[in-house]
């Protein structure tokens, strides 16, 4: 999956040393605490909260960005999800809430900021653009574990007139996506799927959400609970049209990235196979650019999340050039899209308490050049 002459052996890149992306850097929401820049997950939980699974849309000359907004460290009970917009994608608007506070769950609640079985938090999960209404998505369940029985992923719809966002309905029960659903070329909608066991389960693909927003099949990838500990599937489609890659990260912590593959419109899977691209065991993002091109975003320092990296590949199977972005501490969760001659990508920073975005235009990626880390290799 990773190839080139400029290294060996793909955990043995020095990621420091690749060569820096061009990019402009902005904050759209922080909530640490002053003087507390870095902070263990203990000393997080007692401070300004979390802020973390962004995610991006341009939707009526706006940029969109959503994301998981709780108190303490991450996904406690009490958790909500925000919004704010941008006219250039570099400054934000206030925050704003999508959802409601969970029941029971408010601030003066007794489980807030707690994991607990009788409290419950909201998930980020995405915008949806359907029939140009934008959708944004959203997990429902118990605080107490990953995740509580109840689980469900519902979808808020912007008012325009009313300038807020109001309950559209259930998703699909006993469901959390990763990323928003995109279309297959039969013109269904494809979203992956985590149950509430899908650690014993492994992980499912939903077809559907053509006519209502809560009509799917679900498809199984076999092997995704005893290959790997598949976490966080991510997918898109091959240059044919037609086929279909899943990538995995694998929580055993074995440090590569896994990938599936589908020929039948997501119906069947491959056995999900190990790659040699390298990754911390965190969450990644990629897209198909409109010049062809494919994009992924990801921590692959198998030691650390630690930097953040854009991989470029012409197939969506196979990447040959790498270049950082940001780093020196947990730069994390990243989201990207495409919007006229610019990727815009947005990602936690500082133990999950400050969202940034990163806008890095399109054209510099043509000047990555590996043979200047080969160069630098073999110098030191």
């Amino acid at each position: 999956m990773l190839k080139g002459d400029w290294f060996v052996h793909s955990k043995e890149i020095n990621f420091e040393k690749l060569p820096q992306i061009p990019l402009q850097r902005s904050t759209v929401n922080d909530v640490r605490a002053i003087g507390t820049n870095h902070q263990t997950f203990k000393e997080a939980a007692t401070s300004g909260g979390c802020n973390q699974h962004n995610y991006l849309t341009y939707y009526k000359g706006l940029y969109w960005c959503m994301w998981s907004d709780g108190p303490g460290v991450e996904d406690r009970v009490g958790q909500v999800v925000k919004y704010a917009t941008s006219r250039d994608g570099l400054k934000w608007s206030n925050p704003k809430f999508i959802t409601d506070y969970p029941p029971n769950s408010a601030p003066g609640s007794p489980y807030y900021n707690t994991r607990n079985k009788n409290g419950f938090r909201w998930i980020s999960r995405g915008f949806w653009q359907r029939d140009g209404e934008l959708l944004a998505l959203a997990s429902l369940d118990e605080a107490a574990e990953f995740f509580g029985p109840s689980l469900q992923l519902r979808a808020f719809h912007w008012v325009e007139k009313l300038k807020r966002w109001e309950d559209f309905g259930l998703v699909s029960n006993n469901t959390i996506n990763n990323f928003s659903p995109e279309k297959l070329s039969t013109g269904e909608w494809l979203l992956s799927r985590r149950t509430y066991d899908y650690k014993t389960r492994g992980v499912d693909f939903l077809v559907g959400g053509t006519k209502n927003i809560n009509e799917w099949q679900s498809f199984p990838v076999f092997g995704s609970a005893s290959e790997l500990e598949a976490e966080e599937p991510f997918w898109w489609i091959l240059p044919d049209g037609i086929s279909l890659m899943a990538l995995f990260r694998d929580n055993r912590k074995g440090g590569y990235l896994f990938r599936s593959f589908s020929s039948d419109n997501a119906r069947t899977w491959s056995h999900p196979v190990q790659t040699n691209f390298p990754d911390a065991t965190s969450k990644f993002h990629g897209i198909r650019l409109k010049d062809g091109r494919y994009v992924l975003v990801s921590n692959p320092n198998p030691k650390q999340r630690d930097p953040l990296v854009l991989s470029v590949s012409d197939d969506g199977r196979t990447f040959t050039k790498m270049g950082y972005l940001v780093g020196g501490g947990r730069v994390e969760y990243p989201h990207m899209m495409e919007h006229k001659g610019y990727i815009l990508i947005a990602y936690n920073s500082y133990i999950k308490q400050k969202i940034e975005v990163l806008k890095v235009r399109i054209a510099d990626l043509d000047k990555l050049d590996m043979k200047s880390y080969s160069n630098l290799k073999i110098h030191n």
